[in-house]
């Protein structure tokens, strides 16, 4: 059976999900019965941006959220990390009327896990943001006017990393006055921001969570990323990026959203909310080109949400998580060696996507260099996107780590 707090929205009629566009949403069990945390979209913009790549991007652009108040001491900020198809709204609503909150309202809001009572929580969308067309996203990205031409980049926008996302994030803390962080916690894309972040600043970060992630991608891991990618290139409207004064995508851009779909589900979650296949479908013994149920539940939500986002954004978010290796180093023991932050592992059990030995490589080279990382798994039927709809099964742990004291706190 389903879990009792998790409450699903219709299927897959929401943008919403790990590493994909899914929806089915889970919210905390009295979310009705309190007030909402109203939210306000911010920008945040930083000029002459130097990607790990070498090149500059004269003016990057992003949106951002926080949700508490800055303490005067400006040591009260958590940071959370988005996932692949996420931005940064990761609690609350921007209005009473929304259908629904952030994906991690669950666990973000007063008196919750991540206490917005106690902390200023921030979190902001990513360059190349897989959705560029939702109403509330704002990122800088291959759609983006190139000021050198007057049109997008397309191609010519330089390949970021999970270092430049973390590099962004890093200028708009600064300009905000704040020199630490309490907690940086991401899930999944955002769990590689996270151990990132603690890799490359690890005299800021006190306390890193990784939600569903790893320290480093493998090579089965960057070829399954990699199908994500060739449905895109595939389509002859794709064009070589060249397709914003054309035909868009769509074909192949549906492809990959559905493929996403399917890999961070469980079969028990897909199974539960799809239409069970007849024995003999009519349709499909009339033709091998007619659709069968399942397919147009999957491939029927991924083209209603296609036009919202961008096939060359994903293009640049799947070939960044493929480059990411902690700290950026030769060897994930090289890169996990930086880290200062107390650290804590959360991968969800029945996860087919970053699967759980992943998270359990780190906790074992951490061990090995004598730090102390915690691990748990979270259970859940969803797969990997349990880290989002069983998130609140580990609240208390949750809580527990981020009040905890660290080894310059005591």
């Amino acid at each position: 059976m389903m879990n009792a707090s998790i409450r699903v929205s219709s299927p897959l009629t929401a943008v919403v999900g790990l590493l994909l566009t899914v929806a089915l949403l889970a919210v905390s069990p009295n979310a009705d019965a309190a007030e909402p945390l109203l939210v306000e979209k911010k920008s945040f913009t930083t000029r002459n941006f130097a990607t790990v790549s070498g090149e500059v991007i004269p003016e990057v652009t992003v949106g951002w959220e926080a949700y508490g108040e800055l303490n005067a001491a400006k040591d009260n900020v958590i940071l959370i990390t988005h996932f692949f198809s996420g931005n940064s709204h990761a609690a609350g609503k921007y209005t009473p009327e929304d259908p629904l909150p952030g994906y991690w309202d669950a666990i973000i809001g007063p008196g919750k896990a991540i206490d917005t009572n106690k902390y200023y929580v921030v979190s902001s969308d990513t360059l190349a943001n897989a959705f560029p067309g939702l109403p509330h996203v704002i990122t800088t990205g291959p759609a983006s006017l190139n000021p050198a031409t007057g049109k997008p980049y397309g191609l010519d926008f330089p390949v970021v990393t999970i270092r430049d996302f973390v590099n962004v994030q890093h200028a708009l803390l600064e300009s905000l006055g704040a020199t630490s962080l309490h907690a940086v916690i991401g899930a999944s894309m955002g769990s590689l921001q996270a151990i990132e972040w603690a890799a490359a600043y690890p005299d800021m970060v006190e306390r890193m969570v990784s939600v569903i992630g790893t320290g480093a991608m493998d090579a089965w891991t960057i070829t399954a990323l990699e199908h994500w990618a060739r449905p895109i290139k595939a389509d002859p409207n794709w064009n070589q990026g060249d397709y914003y004064e054309g035909e868009k995508p769509l074909v192949g851009l549906t492809s990959t959203l559905a493929m996403i779909t399917q890999q961070a589900m469980h079969p028990l979650s897909m199974n539960m909310r799809a239409p069970q296949q007849p024995v003999l479908p009519e349709a499909g013994l009339a033709s091998v080109t007619n659709s069968l149920p399942a397919l147009d539940f999957l491939f029927n939500a991924a083209a209603g949400q296609a036009p919202l986002a961008d096939a060359n954004h994903i293009l640049y978010l799947v070939r960044a998580n493929q480059l990411f290796v902690a700290g950026h180093e030769q060897d994930l023991a090289t890169g996990l060696a930086k880290i200062k932050a107390k650290t804590l592992f959360l991968p969800a059990k029945n996860d087919l996507l970053l699967q759980p030995y992943m998270a359990q490589q780190s906790v074992k080279l951490l061990q090995a260099q004598g730090k102390d990382p915690q691990y748990a798994e979270i259970e859940g039927i969803w797969g990997h996107l349990d880290g989002i709809y069983s998130i609140s099964s580990k609240a208390d742990l949750l809580a527990e780590f981020i009040n905890s004291p660290t080894a310059t706190s005591n």
